[in-house]
């Protein structure tokens, strides 16, 4: 080759090298200056990201404290799918530590594999254990919050009651539903920037959370613990379906507890049926049979048509319209005071005491005493009952209704009307709730339902059904009991009664002297006994002698 043709190329060459070199001050000239707004947000798009910090839920504590809903530290898993590596390889390794199954792990793998995406969660409150294995991994694109998780420190305690809340730590049920807007606290925020492999460098900005509020309960932890053993056991003993029971304050309307057996334990809500989960002295209805008497009783003391001692000569049975009221024991004809009539719970005094009130007059004293609407108790779906209006009433209704058959109750219903007559005739309004924060909560409602003279009267017939009549087993060495025994036939599927289901109740105040405390048993279906006075009766005992040794609440009829 010749000296004039190398050189030619060399100039060629250079010339090329000219142009490739203008071409990228051009470039960066362009890129710099028209692309460089453009460009700056994309790349900040790409390292940055705004993760909500989520704030911890207030506590819900019984009156004496104890930590019923608490919160623990959980790690919530995340990845940007466009910084993942490998799909399939950081699927399969975040799966077993987190022991997915085969249809948990198929699912992390389209998230990690959808590439339009910048962010999906791996795991919701995993345990901390596990969240500290995974970062050792070190899987590309992963990225870890610490997250509060909602944890129940007393297992079964009240667990109907407070109910439970979800992943994302809103309340589900119970209390937590109830009250989730004050248990609720503000998420914060942070915006930081990460690395190419989506380690954390820095935090830009954040916004801090605000817990929720605490919320303190009238419950008392020691009496709800009571009551759920003598619940569990009463059901064994009589291998009943259900039992419940209410204690209440008669004088506050506060709720020292509130269970049905069978229960469940909170932290385990999500694996547990719907039926365990409700509270049902709260929600669900039932025929209170002879422990409505009082109501009959109550309206005519109060206008003025019998006394304690006004007395009737009473058959074994009576026919009201086209049915036939009978006593639960055989008998011949017999006179019997009122105050005798509620001691053995006859049906066919009630009736006749009944007769004396009229319809009308007996239909404006169920709705006095909160028969039939709400108590307004501070728990989520609560039932009014079922009380027919008077329109409705047909023949037997006027029979049936005054004994607690054809009309249907809640057990905080009852137990709130049994308070009033133990608060001298005043009614309180059941609550659970004592306080939000730092803050009381709505002053219950009161009103009177009966004079305290007829209050007076009906605490004096109640002892009596204690201490000589139906409720004998419902007495307590050196305390005065005051209660009513109720045992009520079932309705069944065709509009009748069954003949082999009942519920079986006790309601009473002790001391009856000056009543503490307002205790409702009820127990559905029993087997081997239907009786009130026998199934119901002692659990009431035995809530009852706990409780009071407890509160160490002086005898007032020492032996």
């Amino acid at each position: 080759m010749s000296q004039r043709a190398a050189n030619r190329r060399i100039r060629l060459l250079g010339a090329a090298l000219a142009l490739a070199l203008a071409l990228a001050l051009a470039r960066a000239g362009w890129i710099q200056v028209v692309r460089a707004s453009s460009l700056a947000k994309l790349a900040d798009a790409q390292q940055t990201q705004t993760i909500t910090v989520a704030a911890p839920r207030g506590s819900i504590i019984d009156r004496n404290n104890v930590e019923l809903a608490a919160n623990e530290d959980s790690v919530t898993v995340y990845a940007d799918p466009k910084l993942v590596r490998s799909p399939m390889t950081e699927s399969q390794r975040a799966a077993a530590v987190l022991r997915l199954d085969n249809q948990a792990a198929t699912e992390l793998l389209k998230k990690l594999a959808d590439r339009k995406s910048r962010f999906e969660y791996v795991a919701r409150q995993a345990t901390v254990i596990e969240a500290n294995k995974l970062k050792r991994l070190k899987l590309a694109g992963f990225g870890y919050t610490v997250e509060p998780k909602r944890i129940y420190p007393q297992g079964v305690l009240a667990a109907q009651t407070i109910g439970f809340a979800g992943v994302d730590n809103r309340g589900l049920s119970g209390l937590e539903v109830a009250y989730n807007s004050s248990l609720t606290g503000r998420d914060g925020k942070q915006t930081v920037v990460r690395d190419p492999a989506g380690r954390v460098i820095d935090v830009q900005s954040a916004t801090y959370e605000k817990p929720g509020a605490d919320l303190t309960l009238t419950i008392d932890n020691v009496i709800q613990l009571y009551v759920q053993q003598v619940l569990a056991q009463t059901r064994k003993t009589w291998q009943a379906k259900s039992a419940s029971a209410v204690v209440l304050d008669p004088h506050t309307g506060e709720v020292l507890a509130i269970a049905t057996a069978p229960t469940y334990n909170a932290n385990n809500a999500s694996r547990t049926s719907p039926q365990l989960q409700r509270n049902r002295a709260v929600t669900d209805t039932y025929e209170p049979g002879s422990t409505f008497k009082l109501v009959t009783v109550a309206g005519a003391l109060s206008e003025g048509l019998v006394s304690p001692q006004t007395s009737f000569t009473l058959p074994y049975s009576i026919d009201v319209a086209d049915k036939t009221i009978h006593d639960s024991h055989p008998r011949g004809s017999e006179r019997m005071s009122v105050a005798k009539i509620l001691t053995v719970s006859s049906n066919v005094g009630a009736v006749t005491i009944a007769n004396e009130l009229g319809t009308e007059r007996l239909a404006r004293w169920i709705k006095r005493f909160g028969f039939g609407v709400q108590t307004g108790i501070d728990f989520p779906g609560e039932s009014r009952g079922i009380v027919k209006p008077l329109s409705e009433w047909y023949g037997s209704d006027a029979g049936t209704i005054p004994i607690g058959q054809g009309i249907a109750v809640t057990s905080i219903q009852l137990a709130a009307a049994y308070a009033a007559i133990a608060n001298n005739g005043v009614w309180m309004q059941p609550h659970l709730v004592a306080r939000i924060g730092d803050k009381s909560a709505t002053t219950p409602k009161r009103r009177r339902v009966v004079t305290a003279a007829v209050a007076g009267q009906l605490m004096t017939m109640l002892r009596n059904v204690v201490d000589e009549g139906t409720g004998t087993e419902a007495e307590i060495p050196g305390y005065s009991v005051a209660g009513k025994t109720g045992t009520a036939e079932k309705p069944d599927s065709a509009g009748g009664y069954s003949p082999y289901k009942y519920v079986a109740s006790f309601v009473g105040a002790v001391p009856a002297s000056d009543p503490r405390l307002v205790i409702l048993v009820t127990v559905d279906e029993p087997r081997s006994s239907i009786w009130g006075g026998s199934v119901a009766a002692p659990a009431f005992k035995e809530i009852a002698l706990d409780c009071l040794r407890y509160l160490t609440v002086p005898p007032d009829r020492p032996s």
